[in-house]
């Protein structure tokens, strides 16, 4: 199977769901990294399909264990329509962040897609965070925090519901996810990973047995009929090389255990959808972590940093 080879950059300029702002300035930072020449270059047809529009962020406490709910519902009921047009029409949508509670309506768009083709879904979660609280577990009320949840069924019945899904029949099973690079889990919210059997490489695993071990697991059996969906923050990185975002954990993935990472993405040839979420230039270098996103997105079109045979 060979990549699409037309992508659509979907911005979202939000941070509705973070605890810091700035995240809504994501995917003009990533503009001006120049991502779309960039894919350009590789081959790709690039459609800048310009930002969503929604409300406002209100920067008020939490209601129920939700901070920002309905405005929530609603910029990811726009990022799922965009993201769906998007795959109805044969390309790959990627999604320009904005805070990562936008993975709720991207990926119930590609989990109605692969439904109704009959596509099997796979989902690498590339994350220093599971973002599986729900509104009983999470210390903040920040939804960035609860997407993997809502999606598998557990969140706010509005959240749930986007893309014609239900707690019943959710949007996505846990088998279907794969996290890598988790590093920081709230108490509660690991007892439930547990529970629900979120397969997850940790730095620890990744430490011990290698980013090739935990990448080659995380995309084993997959076959011709699976859409792979890549859901990537940017604070998965370490900080210490992308400092641009609102929730640093140190001890992330290096440059090179990353390009590994989206490099062995990229040779599978089933990518199909991707997030780029949680870009904040507020708290950037000099746009540092911007151009370090890009060259990695770079990286799962085919760019190859070694000397190997295509």
């Amino acid at each position: 199977m060979t990549q699409i080879r037309s992508v659509s950059l979907i911005g979202a300029p939000t941070d509705i769901g973070a605890g810091a702002r700035g995240a809504s300035m994501g995917p003009e930072a990533l503009r001006v990294a120049g991502i779309g020449p960039a894919l350009q270059a590789r081959g790709v047809d690039v459609k800048d399909c310009a930002n969503l529009s929604g409300p406002h962020n209100p920067w008020l406490p939490p209601v129920d264990g939700y901070r920002h709910l309905a405005e929530v519902v609603a910029w990811n009921q726009a990022v799922h329509d965009a993201v769906y047009a998007e795959l109805q029409g044969g390309r790959m949508p990627i999604l320009l962040g904005g805070d990562h509670c936008l993975g709720i309506g991207s990926i119930s768009a590609v989990a109605r897609h692969c439904r109704a083709a009959g596509k099997k879904l796979r989902i690498l979660w590339l994350d220093a965070h599971a973002d599986f609280n729900t509104s009983a577990l999470t210390p903040s009320g920040n939804i960035h925090g609860m997407p993997v949840a809502t999606l598998c069924g557990f969140g706010a019945p509005e959240l749930v519901g986007i893309g014609g899904f239900s707690a019943a029949q959710p949007a996505i099973s846990p088998k279907w996810v794969r996290q890598i690079g988790i590093r920081s889990v709230d108490e509660g919210e690991k007892r439930f990973v547990h529970e629900q059997e979120l397969e997850v490489f940790d730095m620890r695993y990744i430490d011990e047995m290698g980013m090739r071990q935990a990448m080659e697991l995380a995309l084993a059996t997959m076959d011709a009929n699976t859409h792979l969906h890549v859901s990537f923050d940017v604070d998965f990185l370490d900080p210490a090389i992308a400092p641009g975002v609102g929730t640093t954990v140190p001890g992330g993935p290096s440059y090179r255990e990353a390009q590994l990472c989206m490099e062995m993405i990229a040779d599978t040839g089933r990518l199909a959808s991707l997030d780029v979420m949680e870009l904040n230039p507020a708290l950037d270098e000099k746009n540092r972590t911007a151009l370090l996103a890009v060259d990695l997105i770079e990286s799962l079109f085919g760019k190859s940093t070694l000397m190997r045979k295509a």
